[in-house]
């Protein structure tokens, strides 16, 4: 019986172990090959003295939906500007329609936010000052609207480091 015990934990780990590899593998995918969006910051406070520095990131394309008509999840097709700043079209329940030059970003709604899935951008302490000039995030999402927050632009639209 032990025996058999231990094969079923061994399977089940070398299960996990390949989810694991697998979702870290598509989030590679996605930092490589996904496309950069810049969306408009909305200000929120860059402070959290349990975390230390860090940003909590609102968008201002979320900001300027009505709430009261957002499914719990969906999509926001947005269209990008010649320098990459995003800009919301409409939402949709589903993956299509899609005309050629728009863009999908997953989005869940609880009844006080819509998160695209990176509202937190965490720093080294003491870089607050730096951070504050922020204006955009830039996500790199993939073609099935899943993002990763990969840094702070600023006015120039230039990371900041």
């Amino acid at each position: 019986m032990k025996k058999y015990k231990n094969i079923i934990i061994l399977i089940n780990l070398l299960i996990l172990v390949v989810l694991f590899n697998k979702s870290v593998l598509k989030k590679e995918k996605t930092l490589t090959e996904g496309t950069l969006v810049l969306l408009k910051l909305a200000p929120v406070d860059p402070r959290s003295l349990m975390q230390g520095d860090y940003m909590r990131l609102q968008y201002k394309i979320a900001r300027d939906l009505r709430l009261d008509t957002i499914a719990k999840r969906g999509y926001c097709v947005v269209k990008l500007s010649e320098k990459g700043i995003a800009k919301k079209i409409r939402l949709q329940d589903n993956t299509t329609p899609l005309e050629s030059d728009e863009y999908l970003i997953n989005y869940t709604f609880n009844n006080w936010d819509i998160n695209f899935g990176a509202e937190s951008y965490f720093f080294q302490e003491g870089n607050a000052k730096k951070f504050e000039k922020a204006k955009y995030g830039g996500l790199k999402i993939d073609n099935s609207g899943k993002s990763i927050l990969v840094g702070l632009y600023d006015k120039d639209l230039k990371l900041i480091e």
